[in-house]
């Protein structure tokens, strides 16, 4: 697609996370989001508030598909829906940004991959974080050979609105979500692969429902639940108005063996008073660490010569503020999935990655209701493989 002929594009779950398109509606530059669809009719007017009154809308996403003028979709629609949607996409024709995880099975994922070789359509995971500033400095320094050949990488997540967020509405269902060691842990499944350069081989975990199932105050099931967060609902106890299922973990701890040797943990807690991701990546000459991860608030720090309690490290990189949702990374992932479409090139990005990174948390859940049972997580097709980690960079 050249970048005369113009790019239009709709947007499937047009609410909550479907404003992430808003990045991509460029009219100067021949981008366009001219087509939206969600069940919700007060999506569907906002939709139209921000795009203009001749944007279609529609709540069925197949009447959005079936327009011959779209060449792109996000799907940016609740988890479970995702395999559906984006299968559905793919098999029109259109190139698909999806929102992660891919899917919240091992089989939904391998399905969309199937379905966009076979349609030769361009397929984009929604893994932001691959974009935000501070990962991208981590990253770097692990690439320059700043702390030697990686060996281990841990990840420490502290949910702080995770009552608000996870146990209000369809992420506390299994049947959704398969678990939030999957939903939530998706984004740092992939980043503790992509720092420490592998796949997870296998896991083990443990973890279990803590807090949230003592909460009796549950909204109706025909209601939707309010999954907004203000920091003045807090302690976690005095929340009100839960989904009425809750049969998730609220707390969940996993080791990985990747397949280049590695070895990786992360923990998850959706309960902490503060809201942040750590990341530690040791390697044979050092170790890189991240405090904080907002823009302008966060700092990554280097220790490579042997020492005491040295709070500082050896080096330390302050990351700049920047604007943009999710620190900045919303808008440029964004606007590389519009280039890849409309130019092709290299991505961040990775199909391949965002299927392991569910290959792992699905495994992860299955060992951690098992009682941490070691399991092996499956192998991608080597031809899907190869297909699609030709263009990530």
């Amino acid at each position: 697609m050249t970048e005369a002929s113009g790019l239009r594009i709709g947007v499937i779950g047009a609410g909550g996370r479907g404003g992430l398109a808003r990045h991509a509606h460029m009219p100067e530059q021949g981008v366009r989001v001219v087509a939206g669809s969600d069940t919700n009719p007060a999506a569907l007017d906002q939709f139209r508030s921000v795009y203009g009154p001749d944007a279609f809308v529609t709540d069925d996403y197949r009447e959005l598909l079936a327009r011959d003028d779209l060449q792109a979709v996000f799907v940016t629609t609740p988890d479970f829906l995702h395999e559906e949607h984006a299968v559905a996409a793919l098999k029109a024709g259109k190139h698909v940004y999806l929102e992660k995880p891919m899917a919240i099975t091992i089989e939904g994922c391998d399905r969309i991959l199937r379905a966009a070789r076979s349609q030769g359509c361009k397929l984009y995971l929604g893994h932001n974080m691959r974009h935000m500033s501070v990962i991208i400095k981590m990253r770097d320094i692990i690439r320059g050979g700043h702390i030697g050949e990686v060996k281990a990488g841990w990840c420490r997540h502290f949910v702080s609105y995770g009552g608000d967020a996870f146990f209000k509405d369809w992420h506390a269902e299994r049947a959704r979500s398969t678990g939030l060691l999957l939903q939530k842990g998706a984004h740092d499944i992939d980043i503790l692969h992509w720092l420490c350069g592998g796949y997870s081989r296998r896991v083990t975990a443990l973890g279990g429902l803590t807090l949230y199932d003592q909460i009796a105050d549950r909204h109706a099931p025909s209601e939707r639940g309010n999954s907004s967060w203000q920091l003045q609902n807090w302690p976690p106890l005095s929340l009100v108005g839960l989904n009425p299922v809750i049969d998730v973990e609220d707390i969940s701890m996993m080791l990985m063996h990747l397949d280049n040797g590695v070895f990786a943990s992360y923990q998850q807690c959706h309960y902490t008073p503060d809201a942040w991701r750590n990341y530690t990546i040791i390697g044979t000459q050092g170790r890189v660490e991240n405090f904080g991860d907002t823009p302008g608030r966060c700092v990554v720090r280097v220790w490579h010569r042997r020492t005491g309690y040295n709070p500082y490290g050896d080096e330390q990189y302050f990351i700049p503020p920047t604007t943009g949702s999710h620190g900045g990374a919303d808008p440029r992932i964004v606007a590389e999935f519009v280039r890849y479409v409309r130019e092709g090139g290299t991505i961040a990005t990775s199909p391949v990655a965002a299927r392991y990174s569910v290959a792992a948390g699905c495994m992860a859940t299955r060992s951690l209701r098992e009682g941490g049972v070691p399991m092996s997580v499956p192998d991608l097709d080597p031809d899907l493989r190869d297909h699609f980690a030709r263009d990530v960079i």
